[in-house]
């Protein structure tokens, strides 16, 4: 097996305690380690059931680190940036094979921030207990150790740079992939949504043929406790001028389309099962990665400035009406 030490730094950022048995959460970072390189941070494994996104971001940094032993141009790419990548953020969930975490929260209803209108019930986030699914955990209570972890990676690699963009992958009960962005607790339009609507105009021009839907969450539904809204919130206390989460959302009901007998089991609602579509799955999403990795590296090429964030808030009333 060879050995990439000298590429990757991998750091253990906590270890969770389940029956007995550790599971440690790591992060690995890439690239440049100046204070003011710009940083992209892809996230997986949230929800535990859906291994699926933990197995896109391995699978692409493994060609990654396959290409870095000949491509030039890519070296120099990453020598301009810093890339952050936490695969499994649940590997107690993952391991149980449920969407929460050992205490039974979902991890990504757990931030302290609630809803501004009405949320699906349960699905939205709620405080029952844990023995219902969309559990938030206890009301005043600290978010769960995963985020706290999750909380510190940010404090000490994103929030400090002048541009971040995060890509936060799962997989969900839809007919098509969607990349989602804040807000997801209000209708209202994030602050930043010129950068979003500049960011949607790059990836379409770059890529017509793609299939992606690009939208805020909130056209679809508001939820309690979401991670990126409350992060979001914490770089602009913070002054950063540009951080973008996105949360890319595979729409699993067309690997169930094609194989119903996937219906029989619950990780076959959220996951390929068969061994082609899965193959296919993760080569599908590697144009999406490798664009996210050069958008942020170039951010200064499409940026609007103010004169164009001003039409394109506009745009965004058009494309979104919220």
């Amino acid at each position: 097996m060879r050995d990439y030490s000298n590429v990757v730094h991998a750091r253990c950022e906590h270890t969770l305690q389940y029956e007995g048995m550790e599971f440690p959460l790591y992060s690995l970072t890439l690239g440049s380690r100046a204070d003011k390189a710009p940083t992209l941070l892809f996230t997986g494994g949230i929800h535990g059931i859906e291994r699926i996104g933990s197995q896109v971001l391995i699978a692409w940094l493994q060609t990654l680190l396959s290409r870095l032993q000949w491509d030039a141009g890519l070296q120099q790419q990453l020598q301009q940036l810093q890339l952050v990548i936490m695969p499994i953020m649940n590997p107690v969930g993952m391991y149980l094979n449920q969407r929460a975490n050992g205490n039974g929260v979902d991890l990504n209803r757990n931030a302290p921030i609630d809803a501004e209108g009405r949320v699906p019930l349960l699905g939205g986030g709620h405080r029952l207990g844990p023995f219902l699914p969309w559990y938030r955990g206890r009301k005043r209570g600290q978010m769960e150790s995963e985020n706290i972890a999750l909380e510190a990676v940010l404090q000490r690699q994103i929030f400090n740079r002048p541009f971040a963009a995060v890509l936060d992958l799962h997989s969900g009960l839809g007919m098509q992939d969607r990349l989602w962005f804040p807000h997801a607790y209000r209708k209202q339009a994030i602050g930043n949504i010129a950068d979003y609507v500049a960011l949607k105009m790059l990836w379409e021009r770059s890529y017509p043929n793609h299939t992606y839907l690009f939208e805020p969450q909130s056209i679809h539904y508001l939820s309690h406790g979401d991670l990126w809204d409350y992060f979001y919130y914490q770089s602009r206390a913070q002054q950063q001028s540009h951080f973008l989460p996105l949360t890319l959302e595979m729409g699993s009901w067309l690997w169930v389309k094609k194989s119903p007998r996937q219906l029989l089991n619950m990780a076959g609602l959220f996951n390929p099962q068969t061994q082609h579509r899965h193959t296919r799955v993760l080569r599908r999403h590697i144009v999406l990665l490798d664009f996210m990795l050069a958008a942020t590296l170039n951010h200064t090429n499409w940026l609007p400035d103010e004169k164009q964030a001003g039409i394109l808030r506009h745009t965004a009333k058009s494309l979104w009406p919220l």
